[in-house]
C-alpha cells in the first residue's frame, strides 16, 4: 500500500466542499486533548498538523463551553459508531464495514479486527483528499461516490455480513434519501446492520441556519425522527433500536466533564432527540 508523505501539507481551500471536513475533524482533535479519559484518539491532532488551513477562528473558539460541548458530541457519536462496530464483528469478524460519508474519519481502522474489510465512501473532492492525507492500508478500499448513487454498493463484498454507519450524515439528506438508501442496501446486502444518528424536529429547528449555509432552503424535508417506530415500514422485519448518542451508550466519564456538559448532554438526548438508530436487516 502506498505510504503518506508527512511531510507535505495538504492545501484545504476556505468555501471549498473540501472544508467540511475541518468541523468535525478539529472537534475529534478538541475533544481528545480536553477530555483524554473519554478519548483517547490522538489521530485526529496529526492530521490538522498536515493541513494547509488557517485554523486561527476554531483555536479562538477552543476554551468556549459550547465549543467543548459540541467537540464532545462528534467524540461521543464516534465513541458509539465504535460500540456498534465492535459489536457487529463479535459475530461477523469477515464483515464489510463501511463508513458511509467518510471525511477524514478512521473509525474503520480504530474497529479492525484484523480480518474484517473497510470502505471508506465520499464524494470525488473528498476522496481525494482522504487519499492525500490517510492512503489505503490492508483490506480498506476507499470509494468515490455520491451516496445517492447506488452503484457505490457494488463496491461493496458483504459476503461476510456488512455493517454501514453514516455519523453526522443524514442530516443533510431528506428523509426520502435516507429511506431509499436503506431500502437499496436491505435489498442488495440481505443480512446487515445499518447505523446512522438522527435529532428530532427541535435539533431541526436548532440547525436551521447551518442547512441554509449548505443551500438547503426546505430544511423541514431533512430527516428528523421523533420516535424510532416512524422507520420500522421502512423495512418491514428489520429490528430497529435507538438510545441517546451523549449518554446511550457511555456515562461520559472524564473529570473534564462538567455538570453543564453532563446537563446539555441529557437534554439533547431527551429534548434535541440526538439518537444512534440500529437497524438489524435480516435477509
Amino acid at each position: 500500500m502506498a505510504q503518506a508523505d508527512t511531510t507535505k501539507k495538504i492545501h484545504i481551500e476556505q468555501g471549498s466542499v473540501q472544508e467540511t471536513l475541518i468541523i468535525p475533524l478539529y472537534g475529534r482533535k478538541l475533544c481528545a486533548e480536553v477530555f483524554p479519559r473519554l478519548y483517547n484518539d490522538t489521530s485526529a491532532a496529526e492530521l490538522c498538523a498536515r493541513l494547509d488551513y488557517d485554523f486561527s477562528e476554531l483555536d479562538g473558539n477552543a476554551n468556549s463551553t459550547f465549543w467543548r460541548f459540541g467537540a464532545l458530541e462528534a467524540a461521543m457519536r464516534q465513541l458509539d459508531m465504535e460500540w456498534e462496530i465492535k459489536d457487529y464483528l463479535t459475530l461477523h469478524p469477515h464483515a464489510a464495514v463501511v463508513n458511509m460519508g467518510c471525511g477524514l474519519d478512521q473509525t474503520p481502522r480504530r474497529c479492525d479486527n484484523g480480518t474484517c474489510l473497510m470502505y471508506n465512501v465520499d464524494m470525488p473532492d473528498i476522496i481525494e483528499a482522504r487519499a492525500g492525507l490517510l492512503p489505503e492500508v490492508d483490506r480498506e478500499h476507499n470509494i468515490a461516490c455520491d451516496l445517492n448513487d447506488f452503484r457505490w454498493m457494488d463496491e461493496v463484498d458483504g459476503s461476510g455480513g456488512a455493517i454501514f454507519f453514516a455519523a453526522g450524515v443524514f442530516h443533510y439528506f431528506t428523509a426520502a434519501q435516507v429511506q431509499a438508501i436503506v431500502c437499496a442496501l436491505a435489498d442488495r446486502f440481505g443480512s446487515c446492520r445499518i447505523v446512522f444518528d438522527t435529532i428530532g424536529k427541535l435539533g431541526r429547528f436548532l440547525m436551521r441556519k447551518t442547512f441554509k449555509s449548505f443551500g438547503m432552503e426546505n430544511y423541514d424535508e431533512c430527516l428528523c425522527v421523533e420516535d424510532v417506530s416512524e422507520l420500522r415500514s421502512w423495512c418491514p422485519g428489520a429490528i430497529v433500536s435507538a438510545r441517546g448518542y451523549m449518554l446511550g451508550y457511555y456515562d461520559m466519564d472524564d473529570p473534564a466533564v462538567t455538570g453543564l456538559h453532563r446537563f446539555l448532554a441529557r437534554l439533547g438526548d431527551r429534548r434535541v432527540k440526538m439518537q444512534i438508530i440500529r437497524m438489524d436487516i435480516s435477509g
